[in-house]
């Protein structure tokens, strides 16, 4: 497998992950993807116009998103990807449009990933920061 389909399988797992009918997400599953020590942010705009982020550990993800997964079906269907490699790093631009389910004609919003990525010696390629 070459770099670009590994990381291609980290991503597309990452995906699978969090996509799904209303319910709980298999949590477990982060392994397959994310670095234990990996964060996520979120960016948005305040009522007020200002820009702002939110920074989470993987545990603080899966609280904060949670109570969204259990009441809403939720998917995220990848629409490009552009992977930079150098070395042992990567970063991979994937954009997306967000779903009620997977094959829904109507796109609740559209957005992009920016995902970095790190080639672990004993896991292979995770994402680190996203």
């Amino acid at each position: 497998m070459t770099d670009q389909e590994a990381i291609g399988a980290v991503i597309d797992e990452m995906y699978a992950m969090i996509s799904g009918p209303a319910g709980p997400r298999d949590w477990s599953r982060q392994a397959n993807c994310f670095l234990p020590e990996a964060r996520q942010v979120r960016t948005f705009v305040d009522e007020q116009g200002r820009p702002g982020m939110l920074s989470m550990t993987l545990e603080e993800y899966e609280r904060n998103v949670t109570p969204f997964f259990m009441a809403n079906a939720f998917y995220e269907v990848e629409t490009s990807r552009h992977i930079d490699l150098f070395g042992n790093i990567a970063h991979a631009w994937s954009a997306y449009e967000a779903r009620t389910s997977p094959d829904d004609a109507d796109v609740e919003r559209r957005g992009i990933n920016s995902i970095q990525l790190f080639r672990h010696p004993e896991l292979g390629w995770r994402i680190i920061h996203m």
